[in-house]
This record gives C-alpha cells, sequence and structure tokens, in this order.
C-alpha cells in the first residue's frame, strides 16, 4: 500500500563510494576532518553551505548558552532513568531530550516562528505596530508569548543579554533581533507584567538574523544539551544522585488519594 506522497527519491546531505564520503559537496576525509569545527559542521549540515565567521560564532555562542543550566527537568529525568538502567546511555540521553517542548527547552521554535511572524508583517505595519497587534491576538487567545519569562532570570536573563550583544558586536544583528526587543518592551503594558526576553527568544532572534533556517531552530538546544546530558550521565556514574533525586521526590510529596481507614503514610 503506497502511503504518502510521490517524492523523487534524492538526498543532498551525503553520498559515498568505497573510496570517498561527500558531506554537502565537501570531502569529509580531505577537506572537512581536521579542517574545520564541529559548529561549522553542524551550519553545513543542516544550512547546505559553510558558514561565514559571523555565522559560525553566532551558531557558537547559541549552543555553548542553552547546553547546561543545573537540575533541570531534562537532566533530572536522564540521570534517573540511568539509575535505574545503567547499561542504556543512549536511552537516558533520550529521556532528557523528549521533553524538549514549548515550556522548556523546545520554546526556540515556537518563539522564532513568532518573530519571524512579527518580522514579516512588519513591512507592511510597521514593527511597534505589527508587535502590539500579534501580541494583543496571543493574548485574546490566552496564549503564552513565546521565549518571554524566566522563574529565576526575573531581571534578565544573562544568556540571552549575552548573545544578543555578541550579535550586535558581529555586525550580525537585524530584524528579528529589533523583534525581540520591541516585544519585550510592550510586554509591561500588553501583560501587566514585566517578562523579559529569555535564552529561548535570544536563540531565534540572533540565529534567524544570521541566516539560519528557521524549520532547524529546535534542533539547535536539542543539539547542544545533549552535550549536557552526556556529562551529567558520565557524572552519574561516578557520583551518582538519581536516586537521591527519586527520595527527594517522594519525600517531598504528600498522598491525599482515598485510604483505608488507619492508614498512615509511610515518614521515609
Amino acid at each position: 500500500m503506497k502511503i504518502g506522497a510521490d517524492a523523487q527519491p534524492f538526498t543532498a546531505i551525503s553520498g559515498s563510494n568505497p573510496e570517498t564520503i561527500i558531506v554537502r559537496g565537501h570531502d569529509l576525509v580531505g577537506e572537512l576532518m581536521g579542517g574545520i569545527s564541529f559548529t561549522e559542521h553542524v551550519w553545513l549540515l543542516i544550512a547546505g553551505a559553510l558558514p561565514t565567521e559571523t555565522q559560525r560564532r553566532v551558531l557558537d555562542g547559541a549552543l555553548v548558552a542553552i547546553a547546561e543550566h543545573g537540575l533541570v527537568p531534562s537532566v533530572v529525568a536522564a540521570r534517573m532513568i540511568l539509575a535505574a538502567a545503567p547499561e542504556a546511555l543512549q536511552g537516558a540521553v533520550s529521556a532528557g531530550l523528549l521533553g524538549c517542548g514549548s515550556v522548556i527547552l523546545g520554546s526556540a521554535q515556537a518563539a522564532g516562528d513568532f518573530l519571524h511572524e512579527v518580522v514579516s508583517a512588519a513591512e507592511g505595519e510597521g514593527l511597534v505596530p505589527a508587535a502590539r497587534r500579534l501580541v494583543g491576538e496571543r493574548r485574546a487567545r490566552r496564549e503564552a508569548i513565546p521565549g518571554f519569562g524566566h522563574p529565576l532570570h526575573k531581571a534578565g536573563d544573562p544568556r540571552a543579554l549575552r548573545l544578543l550583544a555578541l550579535s550586535e558586536a558581529l555586525g550580525s544583528a537585524g530584524p528579528h533581533a529589533e523583534a525581540v526587543r520591541a516585544i519585550e518592551a510592550l510586554l509591561p503594558e500588553l501583560t501587566g507584567r514585566d517578562l523579559r526576553m529569555n535564552i529561548s527568544a535570544a536563540i531565534p532572534a540572533v540565529l534567524l538574523d544570521a541566516g539560519f533556517p528557521r524549520g532547524a531552530l529546535k534542533g539547535v538546544p536539542l543539539l547542544a544539551r545533549t552535550a549536557s546530558l552526556i556529562g551529567h550521565l558520565l557524572e552519574e556514574q561516578l557520583r551518582p544522585i538519581g536516586f537521591a533525586m527519586a527520595h527527594a521526590a517522594s519525600a517531598s510529596i504528600t498522598y491525599d488519594g482515598p485510604a483505608p481507614d488507619g492508614f498512615v503514610p509511610a515518614e521515609d
């Protein structure tokens, strides 16, 4: 049974023969290995061409910014999985990435799509009117503004500020950086809350201005966090805390469901 639309059976990413491996038109062994950084290789694989020095530095900054932020849910999940299945490193990494979604780690894609919408509308309306209208429409639908607000960095996410400053210093900042700043300035008026941009808004702002493909934005935090998870999982093997976290979770939650008469939950 045929499934899906007709498609040409081709790929432009990689090909090989017994002597040579080609990646996006470049000889992997003779040209790329030892010749480019991994960040450059990532850009090549995704965008189809080697990056400029500015593009490389912007992507590198974004990857470094989002890789690590302590015992966040992705790390907790991964370490607890490894504690339960120490032979399954790949499963633990996967567990840490599966929660990359609209609330944590995965909102760079949603923020990038929204910034693209604002920038596109600004061509006809002007930046501030477009941002005001689109934020207002989201508020009317009771939707969050992706990439704004942080439970810890309430006065401003230092990673976001640094990433935007890097983009500006490199001469790469453009309409998406302008849009993210305009939205941030409007939010106190439109929401009644001083919501500052977080790293998930800054990453798409600088990457889109640098020419990174919008459809691959979610892959940037996934790639970056993978490196962090491997570090945490190595530490979990050497200095395990997975079961300690499980115990802490159990100790902090009180059962309040139905129970037989006289039932008293254990305190430890």
